[in-house]
């Protein structure tokens, strides 16, 4: 299948999505939050779900996480136009602490109604290697055995495609930790993301088309 039925495709399957309403996250969040990057990336990141400004602006790592994403992108010299980046996890799951909506872990079963989702992404996409930022994203890649602990550091094959995946912290993780202990952490973190560097820099898979990314418009919808 060429590029030009994988757009198609991708679109298609982001429009079903923002309808989807199989579980109860679907009915909590301000959107759907799809994932957006070129066709036939070497590495496609994948976290866990959007966070409040994901909610709000439609596309994933925006928020805090996604700056100290960004940050790491930079010193690692990963252009983020060149990589795929989405969520396990398509709505935002929170519960409200005063005014304020706070992060809560979808369920397994949660995360295992929306892996459709995400698979459709792997297969119009298809990148080259997958980074799985986080427990869910681990999950949903690697089956419900799959840690963050037992796995973090080192690539491990996907059984159902072959797909290598490197597993590791997502950034939300790092900002919950103590001022003293983010740095290191973070540098630690670091370490574990340069193991997937050669793939972006020899990765053998020129991006192809323009990089794909949803319009959402404010109101009543995703």
């Amino acid at each position: 299948m060429d590029a030009v039925d994988d757009e198609t495709r991708w679109h298609a399957l982001a429009e079903q999505a923002r309808g989807c309403r199989d579980c109860p996250i679907g009915l909590l969040g301000t959107r759907m939050v799809w994932g957006e990057g070129p066709l036939r990336p070497a590495l496609m990141l994948v976290g866990e779900q959007p966070g409040d400004q994901e909610d709000h602006q439609g596309r994933p790592f925006v928020g805090p996480a996604g700056r100290l994403l960004d940050r790491a992108l930079a010193q690692l010299q990963w252009p983020r136009e060149r990589l795929y980046v989405t969520n396990a996890v398509k709505h935002f799951k929170f519960e409200w602490r005063g005014q304020r909506r706070l992060h809560k872990t979808p369920a397994q079963r949660e995360a295992a109604i929306c892996a459709q989702w995400l698979q459709g992404e792997l297969d119009t996409v298809r990148p080259g290697a997958i980074v799985a930022l986080g427990a869910t994203a681990a999950r949903a890649l690697l089956g419900p055995q799959a840690t963050v602990s037992g796995l973090r550091g080192r690539w491990t094959t996907r059984p159902a495609d072959g797909l290598p995946v490197l597993v590791t912290l997502h950034p939300s993780a790092l900002l919950r930790l103590h001022a003293g202990e983010r740095e290191p952490a973070y540098v630690r973190w670091l370490d574990d993301l340069k193991l997937a560097s050669d793939r972006l820099v020899a990765g053998g898979r020129p991006d192809t088309g323009a990089a794909l990314k949803l319009t959402n418009e404010k109101g009543g919808g995703p």
